[in-house]
């Protein structure tokens, strides 16, 4: 099942260490078929305030995200964004396409 690694950030210091971390991100992401579905950007919000940077990365299966964020070529760049900027990350598995709001409540009980 498709998984996505999530991350959403504020403060980040757009300075040389984000710049060499957002050149060197890719590479980490190639081999385990990570793509960029949400990178920032301008947004409409609708209903409360929101300040923080969104980030969605796609991976095929959640052991794909997982991988990525401990491989060795991650986990060397990882300080270049935690050392200038604040924020979460999560890796989390989507749903199926016939996927209805209604299927949480019975996974819940």
């Amino acid at each position: 099942m498709t998984a996505y690694a999530i991350a959403r950030l504020t403060d980040v210091d757009v300075g040389p260490a984000i710049r060499e971390y957002l050149e060197r991100i890719d590479d980490t992401l190639a081999p385990f078929e990570g793509r960029f579905i949400i990178h920032g950007g301008p947004r409409t919000i609708v209903e409360g305030s929101w300040r923080e940077d969104l980030i969605v990365v796609r991976f095929p299966t959640l052991q794909h995200a997982r991988d990525w964020y401990g491989s060795a070529a991650y986990q060397a760049i990882l300080p270049l964004r935690t050392q200038n900027s604040l924020g979460d990350v999560i890796l989390m598995e989507g749903v199926d396409e016939d996927h209805k709001a209604t299927d949480v409540l019975s996974a819940s009980r």
